[in-house]
């Protein structure tokens, strides 16, 4: 095959192009930091890094769910922290009022402390966060009224029954990792049920009517029990909040591991890439030097 001084020209620019091409790639790995720029690039190292960032976001979601789960658990832990001391205020009442020496004026002074400990305590149980009911299950926004309102789930009324009444008791779950989910709040059936402000609300009333000290001190055994219930919610709640810190860290270690992998499937040597462009650009100078030679004189030239 015959060698024409156009194919020369033609070869050396394509060659030339290449290089340029080669001298772009290099160029870009050393300035974004990456393998690759586009998925032409390397289809392999692309579909790899799509799958390596689903596993970044899908981690980073899971650590966004768990902050909302540490502030659904931490906020039902401090109100029942708030609800014992409720509690072991109305005891040391009804030690007081069962002592035979107080008068019927002093009782009653200690039946309003305990109707304003109802109360409070009643507050405690429409604790609400992130404009959503701590205490009154899947049911967050509230209890539904005849008009289609939305009302708090713990409404007393002056015999210590619950205008409200039944509370939603199914759990709100929220998913901590790929298809585990861990239940967030106190089943108020566990504590805030009605029996509570009913025993609280007839606690008050012997104190205001009645003279009976073991009467009064049969009540110390009653606060007892929602004590003991209290502690068992608070209880289940700490055993809830230990595995989702479990949860956390395993999550933070996946968290690290994906990112590892991802890093090393697309970022660059950059050793190696400033290697390969300084080697890359003495290539070129010597196509040039090539090109500039094996191109023959035009006739213009030969006229000088």
């Amino acid at each position: 095959m015959r060698v024409t001084q156009g194919m020369l020209s033609h070869n050396s620019l394509r060659n030339l192009s290449n290089s340029y091409q080669s001298l772009g790639k290099y160029m870009d790995q050393l300035s974004t930091g990456k393998k690759i720029n586009r998925p032409s690039d390397d289809p392999v190292v692309a579909m790899k890094g799509m799958n390596y960032r689903s596993m970044v976001s899908n981690v980073e979601q899971y650590e966004r769910n768990l902050g909302e789960v540490h502030n659904w658990m931490d906020n039902s832990d401090n109100a029942l922290d708030k609800a014992n001391d409720v509690l072991e205020r109305l005891r040391e009442i009804a030690v007081q009022g069962a002592n035979g020496t107080y008068e019927e004026e002093q009782r009653e002074n200690m039946a309003e402390e305990v109707d304003q400990l109802r109360s409070h305590l009643e507050d405690l149980a429409n604790s609400k966060v992130n404009n959503k009911y701590l205490f009154n299950g899947a049911g967050t926004t509230g209890v539904e009224n005849a008009t289609g309102d939305y009302e708090p789930p713990y409404e007393i009324a002056a015999d210590g029954s619950n205008n409200n009444a039944p509370n939603n008791n199914d759990p709100v779950r929220i998913e901590v990792s790929d298809g585990n989910k861990v239940q967030v709040n106190v089943n108020p059936s566990e504590f805030f049920d009605t029996s509570i402000f009913t025993d609280i609300t007839n606690f008050s009333n012997e104190l205001k009517n009645g003279t009976d000290d073991e009467a009064i001190g049969d009540y110390i055994g009653v606060i007892d029990t929602h004590i003991d219930n209290n502690v068992n919610a608070r209880a289940d709640l700490g055993a809830r909040q230990s595995r989702v810190e479990l949860v956390e860290n395993r999550l933070t270690q996946q968290q690290v591991t994906a990112k590892d992998m991802m890093s090393k499937n697309e970022d660059a040597d950059i050793e190696e890439v400033i290697m390969n462009l300084t080697s890359q650009e003495s290539i070129h100078r010597a196509a040039l030097s090539a090109g500039a030679r094996i191109i023959q004189p035009s006739l213009l030239d030969f006229l000088r």
